[in-house]
């Protein structure tokens, strides 16, 4: 059997909501074969981030070499990458392997509010990241940081999507979810915007939506969903495990990846 593949290179969460974890959690409901090299172990919960402790830049190397050489992926998402020596690492192999379908959520600060990234390593990533990404997936906080833009407004998200797409030749879903409005995200490509409308549902536990949406896009890209129906694929999918109102933890704890697994090992222990 011939099955899709998608690669994450992102940081471990051991609370399983976000990074690795929601990331391997949504590739493999979205139909493809999920693949891992982990950028840092973080020590976290639903309540915030406890420490991290990065992968070495040789053994990041290691394990994706290990992936390409062996198993290529289809696409290839990049999250939490907290420092510029592994920044350089991703983009250095990506380029060597010609990587294609690379969707980058530039995850600069946590549900929690905890900041994942130092300054010299958004640098880096806006230098060497960006221009060789299909997609950049930032929420409002973090293309402001990205442009210098403060987004006060639907008006201010287009203005800087279009500065990201057109400064790094990349595709931009600038994600409002944020406070600005209804989770309405706006996808810029090829010069052109789309929005995406969403709805805003009551539910406390966010951790790792944006982790969850960024794999489930690479997951349709994979599949050969084009770059507008990976997005709206993506988004239905996210809004059905947050509806699935799953309530774990004690802060906001993490979304039913699994909300739509009816096979038969899932079935649940009636007698108990």
């Amino acid at each position: 059997m011939k099955m899709k593949t998608a690669l994450t290179i992102a940081g471990s969460d051991c609370s399983g909501g976000a990074g690795i974890q929601a990331d391997l959690k949504t590739m493999t409901m979205n139909g493809v074969y999920a693949m891992s090299a982990i950028t840092a172990l973080t020590a976290q919960n639903t309540t915030g981030v406890r420490g991290i402790y990065e992968s070495t830049p040789e053994f990041l190397t290691q394990q994706i070499d290990a992936v390409f050489e062996d198993i290529f992926p289809d696409a290839v998402k990049i999250g939490m990458v907290s420092s510029s020596e592994l920044i350089s690492v991703i983009a250095d192999r990506l380029s060597y392997y010609k990587a294609k379908n690379v969707v980058v959520d530039p995850v600069m600060v946590a549900t929690s509010g905890s900041s994942l990234m130092k300054t010299d390593a958004v640098h880096k990533l806006i230098e060497e990241l960006l221009p060789i990404a299909t997609l950049v997936t930032p929420n409002i906080p973090e293309a402001q940081v990205l442009t210098g833009v403060e987004i006060a407004d639907v008006y201010d998200i287009e203005r800087s999507a279009k500065i990201i797409g057109d400064t790094y030749g990349c595709a931009v879903l600038l994600k409002g979810g944020h406070s600005i409005n209804d989770a309405n995200d706006l996808l810029y490509a090829n010069g052109e915007s789309i929005w995406f409308e969403g709805k805003r549902i009551n539910n406390p536990n966010t951790h790792g939506t944006g982790c969850t949406l960024s794999s489930a896009i690479a997951s349709n890209l994979a599949k050969g969903f084009d770059l507008i129906e990976s997005v709206g694929r993506a988004k239905d999918y996210i809004s059905g495990a947050l509806e699935a109102q799953l309530d774990l933890g004690k802060g906001s704890g993490p979304m039913m990846h699994n909300f739509e697994l009816s096979s038969s090992f899932a079935k649940e222990n009636k007698s108990v």
